[in-house]
């Protein structure tokens, strides 16, 4: 099953008022971004990708073409680049989206686009009126415990086992 991100724009995303603004993005390959790459991209808005994308193009291009390959060595090149665009599509929407100041609310695992909003919805309409679902809660907890700080789990070392140290080490800071 795909993934999406729900994007909001940022300040003032998470309300009631722009939820018509809210995107989802598709995690995975986008067949018409590998067939019509630069068309694609314009068609998403993806500007300064686009930019990118024409100018590496033609510094590839104008690359192989100093190397003295010859044309089809050079449409293969542009297939696997061709393939690599149909594969990071969706990395490269969800950077301009956080260029453009949004943030991203959650991730919604759904068969297709309208699966996908009514379950985010759902639950963030759950989450607006104060219902708690403790499927959806997350317990980030504190920072990971550190060696050396007094007071965390692993401040002291770790024990050595009874019947010595196993490895290629047989004591603790000794030589091979």
């Amino acid at each position: 099953m795909p993934a999406y991100t729900v994007h909001a724009p940022f300040p003032g995303g998470a309300d009631l008022r722009a939820t018509d603004k809210f995107v989802f993005v598709r995690d995975g390959f986008h067949f018409w971004a590998m067939i019509f790459g630069p068309f694609w991209l314009l068609w998403n808005r993806l500007w300064l990708v686009l930019i990118g994308w024409l100018i590496f193009i033609a510094a590839f291009h104008a690359g192989l073409s100093s190397l003295g390959l010859g044309r089809s060595s050079i449409f293969l090149a542009d297939l696997v680049i061709a393939l690599l665009t149909g594969l990071e599509a969706s990395s490269l929407r969800r950077w301009t989206l956080s260029r453009g100041k949004w943030r991203q609310l959650d991730i919604v695992i759904a068969d297709d686009h309208d699966t996908a909003e009514r379950r985010f919805f759902e639950r963030w309409s759950q989450k607006q009126h104060g219902i708690v679902n403790d499927q959806w809660a997350v317990d980030r907890g504190g920072p990971p415990p550190t060696r050396g700080v007094p007071g965390q789990q692993f401040s002291n070392p770790p024990p050595i086992p009874a019947g010595g140290i196993i490895g290629l080490f047989p004591e603790p800071g000794g030589s091979r």
